[in-house]
């Protein structure tokens, strides 16, 4: 949001742009009262938040602006490499306790979860725990993701999640299937952009209808093909203009340009 609010204001010196930062849920808050004039969103409404706004009878718009994938990751060393999103909610419900349940070692699996308000925990309650918050004993990484991959790095039996941006720091993630006895995915960009990896979330932007024409301006910025490549830039699948996929062929030393998609 910094390198997209500073692209902006070049284009238009004359528009100001004061960014505060905090969790979504603070975001909402302040967008609703008033406080705000654009949210921005990592994850969707909470059912309460989608309540306050038919209650009020407020007019609000949800622009999806990029795509982000809650990452399942594990020590370099265990032997598992994919896991299914009930298997997941299984561990963090403590119902899978032991790595060799999932095709491991037998070694206690000791899960990490980031604190309770953190958008990545909202997030994960959402697309895996179906609603319910973890119950099974975890450690707190009270750091962001880098505290996660610090003490999954540290812990052979651990498993966590972060963001796809955290993905490649020396922990290892998982491939995700949707259900256990369907194809797991890879983690790629590819495969979050066309939705085909399970565990994705949409970062949005939301604005009262009845909002300045500044943040509408912002919005349409964001979303263009100057914005998304900010996106794609900081490690996100951008999501409202066609992408192409190139990947190299192992056996001909050249790229194969996958098919372009029009994105959602």
């Amino acid at each position: 949001m910094t390198r997209e609010v500073g692209a902006f204001e070049a284009l238009y010196p004359q528009a100001g742009i004061e960014v505060r930062w905090g969790a979504s849920r603070e975001a909402v808050q302040d967008l609703l009262s008033g406080r705000a004039d654009l949210a921005v969103v990592t994850r969707e409404l909470e059912p309460e938040e989608k309540s306050v706004v038919v209650k009020g009878g407020m007019g609000l718009d949800g622009y999806r602006f990029a795509r982000d994938a809650v990452c399942a990751i594990v020590h370099p060393s265990n032997p598992v490499v994919q896991i299914s999103a009930e298997d997941l909610r299984g561990v963090y419900l403590g119902r899978v306790r032991t790595w060799d349940e999932l095709g491991g070692r037998r070694l206690p699996i000791e899960p990490v979860v980031p604190p309770a308000n953190s958008d990545l925990m909202t997030a994960f309650v959402q697309r895996v725990m179906g609603g319910a918050a973890p119950t099974a004993p975890a450690f707190l990484a009270t750091g962001g993701d880098s505290a996660t991959l610090r003490r999954v790095l540290e812990r052979p039996g651990s498993i966590g999640f972060v963001s796809m941006t955290s993905v490649g720091r020396g922990a290892k993630a998982l491939e995700v299937s949707a259900l256990r006895g369907l194809p797991a995915h890879r983690l790629d960009p590819e495969t979050v952009y066309k939705g085909e990896y399970p565990l994705t979330r949409f970062f949005n932007l939301y604005v009262r209808s009845s909002g300045p024409k500044l943040a509408n301006g912002f919005i349409t910025f964001v979303t263009s093909r100057d914005g998304q490549r900010i996106v794609h830039e900081a490690g996100l699948v951008p999501t409202s203009v066609p992408v192409r996929f190139a990947r190299r062929s192992p056996m001909l030393g050249t790229h194969r340009t996958g098919e372009t998609t029009n994105s959602p």
